[in-house]
């Protein structure tokens, strides 16, 4: 039986307590150490492996470098050793002397215990994140007119065609330039299927108009009116309407460009495309609320557009309705624009062609109150019955089939005659003036106000 040197890693007789080196055991290890002395057995052998390996590497590393050189004794091969692959011997040495210390505190039994052992806390989990929460403004553009496109609609009338969009079920909002004077419209949707809505509520001053649905659809999509006081210059917008007429759906995008007080209307301008047939449809922002009612565009300026702040389209749904004014957005906002100095060609020329429109309209004017006097003249002597309707002019009447419910007495033709003949020269004269107007691009809402502002627009004489 042999014990190994702790400090040498000799191998001792188990009659000898102390080694060549000085090393004293202080006790024999016990003969059930059997494992432990195998294990450092067999490291020790592996020390002196590779003492061993290192030198013959040398000593043939030194041999082909020195081949006059005579072979070293065995015993003088260590001690010849370069200074590097002695220190690494040893360090190798040390290695497996560390190896073999822990394999045998390894081996060594534990002392029972009849304590129980404590169970190991696991590591903390990470913590999962937070789910994304998505909001309207965070969501893609694409997304966003996906959630617009189903509540905005194409509304037809006889004499044109806008657009409009559902705010409830069974309410929609345009533009009062859309509807006219009509009663009802047509809509259709973007599926293509068509329905009808009723006019119920016209605001002439603010162009806008609410429109009411007797049987509106059970899932319906709608638009949140939102204010044009939280929107911001250069906030994202898209403007949804029927291009033309007839593209219907038809999505520009653009910014804010400015907030303006014009008169007793506020106009959010933007650079988002609005054409012809746009009229009456959503200016949205990121958030998914419409800012505005798309209303009006320069065509003499690229990029400048208008609509009605969505603050007046849901004081109107409320009822709440400011004075009505003579003046419409349209006619205001150019009256401003035109007074600056500085004003464009054109716009000095649509300036000077309104004037002259509206001094022929007042002429013509005086010429319709005269003939309300030989109307009345006739009417007490010469016509037998009733007048139904109300009318500027009761003369008008004369283009209702339905409103001149009686008869010419005998031996009145002549005057009935004279009376006709000066009336349809008022109206052949009033179309001629606003068909020139037209030319002159003076805008429709401007023609319109001053035909009403001299009591002489009537909607029959243009059928």
């Amino acid at each position: 039986m042999h014990w190994v040197c702790p400090a040498c890693q000799r191998k001792i007789p188990g009659k000898v307590d102390a080694c060549r080196c000085g090393y004293t055991q202080t006790s024999q290890p016990e003969t059930a150490s059997v494992g432990s002395s195998s294990s450092r057995t067999s490291h020790s052998a592996l020390v002196i492996l590779a003492v061993v390996v290192v030198g013959a590497g040398v000593y043939w590393w030194t041999r082909d470098s020195s081949p006059t050189t005579p072979a070293a004794a065995p015993a003088s091969s260590v001690a010849t050793l370069p200074a590097t692959a002695l220190a690494s011997a040893k360090a190798a040495a040390a290695a497996a002397s560390s190896r073999s210390l822990e394999t045998d505190a390894e081996s060594q039994p534990r002392p029972a215990t009849d304590a129980p052992t404590a169970p190991v806390a696991p590591p903390p989990a990470e913590p999962a994140p937070a789910p994304a929460t998505t909001s309207p403004s965070s969501s893609s553009l694409e997304d966003l007119v996906a959630t617009i496109g189903p509540a905005v609609v194409l509304i037809e009338t006889p004499t044109g065609r806008g657009t409009g969009f559902f705010v409830r079920p069974d309410t929609l909002i345009t533009n009062a330039h859309v509807t006219g004077r009509e009663t009802s419209v047509r809509i259709r949707r973007a599926t293509g299927e068509t329905a009808s809505a009723r006019v119920e509520r016209v605001a002439e001053d603010i162009d806008l108009a609410v429109l009411k649905m007797d049987t509106p659809a059970a899932n319906q999509s709608t638009l949140t009116l939102g204010s044009a006081a939280r929107a911001r210059s250069g906030e994202e917008v898209v403007a949804v309407g029927s291009a033309l007429g007839v593209l219907q759906n038809t999505v520009t995008r653009g910014i804010v460009s400015a907030v303006r007080q014009v008169g007793s209307v506020t106009l959010v301008q933007t650079d988002a495309a609005i054409n012809p047939g746009n009229s009456g449809g959503p200016l949205v922002n990121r958030s998914g609320e419409v800012v505005g009612i798309n209303s009006m565009t320069m065509r003499s300026a690229q990029g400048i557009s208008f609509a009605i702040a969505a603050d007046h389209a849901q004081q109107l749904l409320e009822g709440r309705q400011s004075a009505p004014t003579m003046s419409t957005p349209v006619s205001s906002l150019k009256e401003v624009m035109t007074s600056r100095p500085g004003a464009s060609d054109p716009d000095t020329a649509r300036q000077q062609a309104t004037r002259a429109f509206e001094q022929a309209i007042g002429q013509v004017a005086r010429r319709a109150d005269a003939l309300d006097n030989q109307w009345r003249s006739f009417k007490g002597s010469c016509y037998e019955g009733r007048v139904v309707g109300s009318f500027d002019h009761e003369w008008f009447a004369l283009w209702d089939q339905h409103a001149m419910q009686g008869a010419v007495s005998h031996g009145c033709g002549a005057a009935y005659g004279d009376i006709r003949r000066n009336a349809q020269d008022i109206r052949n004269e009033v179309l001629a003036l606003e068909e020139a107007a037209r030319r002159a691009d003076v805008f429709p809402g401007v023609r319109r106000d001053i035909r009403r502002r001299y009591r002489l627009d009537y909607s029959a004489w243009e059928r």
